[in-house]
Parts: structure tokens; C-alpha cells; sequence
């Protein structure tokens, strides 16, 4: 007999559904990140144990030296965890990275300065890119890191409330676009300093020298932040719009939900002389930006003694720390912007943004502590050394393509990212053995570093184990009463799907075309 297809399509369903829902309750029986980096240091340390006593040791390539597995519960193992530990976490890479570019980004986001950048942006925007101008502000939101999803659900709804386009649709297209787009953005972000400084620690295991700054894939993300907001808008706006739940018969009582939830949170366009003041401080802003990127040009002219080695711009110490001067022009921008607009009032307003920003940063700071300390427990103990050595050798003997294991990369990131939603978490555990691997194998790490960016971003609209999926359901269901993970998810997992497809085959078509990743970075 046959079945009609909207019986089968809702067999269908509910086997999603469920299946979701049992990962949701797997995923949430994991341990905070925190004691799972712990658990993970136990692990680590019987690992060792097991195969320092069977003597397991490899050569390395990139110095000829023998590695050999040392024991971490050992007496000199102990030694170690202990008159290491501060070091471990005072040193750690992102540490200062991610705390000095959030002194200054804290400073433009309390002035107001980013929110009117992102709503003056989609205010001039014709109504036929309103969906594209939706999911490009999104990716430039990146630069306040998670606040991005606070600042961008409301204005999409507002966005496509005053279009005369359904409020639901907006704030589900600002979601789906904040989180399958994170790592893709035309500015550098927080994420870019934490990834870098991680990956430049991996590398440095197989090259000491090795340098990764954060604007190591700029013109790959840059570019992919347009490619992926098309892609979004061409998906939402010929297909994922003509659902019934967007269609006229809701829109008015939308308006009015919308009118009522969005008008206070977002700061709302300003009328008479506040815009005309918010108009005025952003010009000025700008002016003051040209000033600030003259200067930083300036200084990596020919001849300039902020050039680096042999004149390189790459090794310039202005590439090296780019995050002590995206502080600095975020930091001054936003003192410009609120000193015009009143939003800080006085430069003592200043350090209490600050703090506030940092703040912010008190979860991940902790968390930090425990990646420190696993990290340098996984490099003392050698057994990223020996497995990267393997993995590189195994690879060589299949003879698998670059590229190839480039997207294996993409594909394996982008499923394990469902159960692990933090990034930083994620490669902190991964790039010690994904990064030398790979370098061992000729390629750039770079390349790798793309590869996971890809695989970390495309599934995050799709897991419920990410806090702001939660958030955007909460907002969707002030709309739709019945709407529950399968509502949300029945937006977010196309978008997801047709993102990980699109920005696959772009990083093949970058890839073989050769294009360089970032400033003096190849890709091969």
C-alpha cells in the first residue's frame, strides 16, 4: 500500500526529532568544560603511564630527535604539574590575546558605537537585501564575540518588522546567520586572537620559530562572510520565506509582539536631535578611524623601522601584536563615539567599560586554567608528538590528497562541534595533534586552521547544546507559542546544510586556486 507523502514526511520528522532529542540527552550529561579538561588530564596522565612503560618513542622529522612518551604520574611528572602550573596559565597564549582586544572592543560597545554601525547598515539597505544585509551584520557582529547574538535577534526582527516582512523569519535569519557564519567575518575578532595563539602553540611544537598572528586567514574569512550571507539569502529568500508560519495571516498580531519585545532592548532609531548627534559622532568616528589606519599603513611603509626582519610586513611588530592595536582603535573609537553622544561621559566612564568587558570574561578565564595545564601536560608528555607522527605516517602510506584530508577535517569538526559547542574548548584539544599532523605531512597550518573554522561554524544553529539556540527559541516562542526545537530547527538545519556545501567548495576553489589565506599566508 502506498503512503501519502505527508504521512512518510511525518514519520520522517519525528525520527529527527527524537533522534535530536536523545543527543541533546547525551550531550548534556557531559561534564562542564572545565572538569572535563581535568578528566581528560587523568586520562592523558594513565596514558602515558601505559605507554611510557612500553617504552614507546618515535623520530621526529622536523629535527631528527627521539621522542620518547614520559609518564605524568610519575614523581618527576608531579614535579612538573606543580612547579608549572602558574607559568602554564600566566603564559598561556590567548590569556593576554583575548584580554587586551576586549579592553577596547568592551569601550565601542559600551558607547553604542557597534549597535549603530550594524543598524545603520541595515536601515540604507534597499528591501531586496535586507536578508543579505541581515546575514552580513551578523558575521561583522563576530567582533563582540557572543554578544553578537543579543545585539542581532532583536534587530532582525525590528529590521524585518519595518519592511513590512514577518519579525520571525528576521530574528530566525540573524540567528541561523550569527552562529553558521562565527568564524567567518570582514573584521578581525576576539575568536581570530584565541584561534591563532592556539594554533601558533601547536605549531611551534614541530617549528620553535613558527608564527600565526590573527590575521592569518583574514582574506579567506573576509571573503567568505559575503559569500556565506548571499548564500543565506539566496536559500531564505526563494524558499525558507514562502513558509506558511511567515505568510500574511500572522504578520499584524507579529508587528505587535514585536513592537512590544524589540523597541527598548535594541535601542531604537533615534528621532530629531539624538540622530542628528548619533549622525555626527559617526562621521566623526570615521574620520578618526582614516587617521588611525593611515597611521598603521604608515608605519609598514618601505623602509619603516616597524618593518620587520629584512623588511618583512608579515614579521612586522605591528602584524605580530595586531591585537594590542585592534584594542587601541576600538578603545579610541569608542571614547570619540560617547564622548559625542554622551554615552560616556567622561574618560573616567572609560575604565569601568573596561572592566566590564572583562568581566564578561570570567567563565573563560577559568576555563582557561584547566586548558593551560592539560595543554602542558600534553606536550610534556610527548604523546601528541607520537600520535601526530603516526597519523602523518598513515596518511603518507594512503597517499590521501591535501586537500581531501582538508575536508575529512571540515566534515569530522562539523560533527563533533554538535556535542561540543565551544570552539576555543574544541582546538585547544585538537590542535596539538591536527596542526604538527598536518605540518608534517608539508601542509600549511594555516590550511588546517581554515579547515576546523569551517567544521566549527556550520553546525552551531543546529545544536540545542548551544546557550543561544536556547535564547533564540525563547524569542521565537514569544511569537509562536507552540514553538518548540523542532520549530527552530526546522529553519536552521537547511541553512546549516546548504553553508557547510557552499563554504566546502569554496575552500576547494581557494584551495586550488592557490589564493593566499591572509597577509604573506599561503594555502599550499
Amino acid at each position: 500500500m502506498r503512503v501519502p507523502g505527508d504521512v512518510r514526511s511525518g514519520v520522517c520528522t519525528n525520527r529527527l526529532f527524537r533522534a535530536l532529542s536523545a543527543l541533546e540527552r547525551a550531550g548534556n550529561k557531559l561534564p562542564h568544560p572545565f572538569w572535563l579538561f581535568v578528566i581528560l588530564s587523568l586520562v592523558l596522565g594513565a596514558a602515558s603511564a601505559a605507554l611510557s612503560m612500553m617504552d614507546v618513542r618515535v623520530t621526529l622529522p622536523s629535527t631528527g630527535e627521539t621522542a620518547a612518551v614520559r609518564n605524568l604520574f610519575s614523581v618527576h611528572g608531579a614535579k612538573f604539574a606543580i612547579e608549572s602550573a602558574l607559568t602554564n596559565y600566566a603564559e598561556f597564549p590567548p590569556l593576554a590575546t583575548i584580554v587586551v582586544v576586549l579592553l577596547g572592543v568592551s569601550v565601542a560597545e559600551r558607547s553604542g558605537l557597534l549597535t549603530a554601525l550594524l543598524q545603520g547598515t541595515v536601515r540604507r539597505l534597499p528591501v531586496g537585501w535586507l536578508t543579505f544585509a541581515i546575514a552580513l551584520c551578523s558575521m561583522i557582529a563576530h567582533v563582540m564575540s557572543d554578544s553578537a547574538y543579543l545585539i542581532m535577534i532583536p534587530l532582525g526582527a525590528l529590521a524585518f518588522r519595518t519592511a513590512g516582512r514577518s519579525p520571525v523569519l528576521g530574528l530566525m535569519v540573524a540567528y541561523a546567520a550569527t552562529a553558521v557564519g562565527f568564524n567567518s567575518s570582514p573584521l578581525v575578532t576576539p575568536q581570530d586572537a584565541i584561534r591563532s595563539t592556539l594554533s601558533m602553540a601547536a605549531a611551534r611544537i614541530v617549528d620553535p620559530g613558527y608564527t600565526i598572528t590573527p590575521l592569518a586567514t583574514y582574506y579567506f574569512t573576509a571573503v567568505s562572510s559575503i559569500v556565506l550571507s548571499a548564500a543565506i539569502a539566496l536559500l531564505v529568500d526563494r524558499v525558507l520565506a514562502h513558509r506558511p508560519e511567515f505568510g500574511a495571516d500572522t504578520l499584524e498580531q507579529d508587528f505587535r509582539t514585536a513592537e512590544g519585545l524589540f523597541n527598548k532592548s535594541t535601542g531604537a532609531a533615534p528621532e530629531g536631535e539624538t540622530a542628528a548627534t548619533q549622525l555626527r559622532a559617526l562621521r566623526t568616528t570615521g574620520a578618526v578611524f582614516l587617521v588611525c589606519a593611515a597611521g598603521i599603513a604608515a608605519m609598514l611603509l618601505p623602509g619603516s623601522p616597524f618593518r620587520g626582519e629584512g623588511g618583512s610586513i608579515v614579521e612586522s611588530p605591528v602584524v605580530e601584536n595586531v591585537a594590542v592595536f585592534i584594542s587601541v582603535v576600538f578603545g579610541l573609537l569608542g571614547i570619540v563615539y560617547g564622548r559625542i553622544t554622551r554615552t560616556i561621559p567622561s574618560l573616567g566612564e572609560v575604565p569601568a567599560a573596561m572592566a566590564e568587558g572583562v568581566r564578561s570574561l570570567v567563565p573563560v578565564l577559568v576555563l582557561f586554567f584547566a586548558v593551560a595545564q592539560f595543554l602542558a601536560y600534553f606536550e610534556w608528555t610527548n604523546i601528541g608528538s607520537v600520535i601526530s607522527v603516526n597519523g602523518a605516517e598513515l596518511l603518507r602510506s594512503l597517499q590521501v590528497p591535501h586537500l581531501a584530508l582538508l575536508l575529512i577535517i571540515v566534515l569530522s569538526i562539523s560533527c563533533l562541534n554538535i556535542l561540543i559547542t565551544s570552539g576555543s574548548a574544541m582546538w585547544s584539544i585538537l590542535a596539538p595533534v591536527v596542526i604538527p599532523m598536518t605540518m608534517y605531512l608539508g601542509m600549511r597550518p594555516e590550511a588546517a586552521m581554515a579547515a576546523f573554522m569551517i567544521g566549527d561554524s556550520v553546525t552551531n544553529c543546529v545544536t540545542p547544546l548551544n546557550g543561544y539556540f536556547v535564547l533564540a527559541l525563547g524569542f521565537v516562542q514569544q511569537f509562536r507559542k507552540g514553538a518548540g526545537v523542532g520549530t527552530l530547527l526546522s529553519f536552521t538545519t537547511p541553512i546549516a546544510v546548504v553553508v557547510l556545501v557552499v563554504w566546502g567548495g569554496f575552500f576547494a576553489l581557494w584551495y586550488g586556486a592557490g589564493i593566499p589565506l591572509g597577509p604573506g599566508v599561503g594555502i599550499r
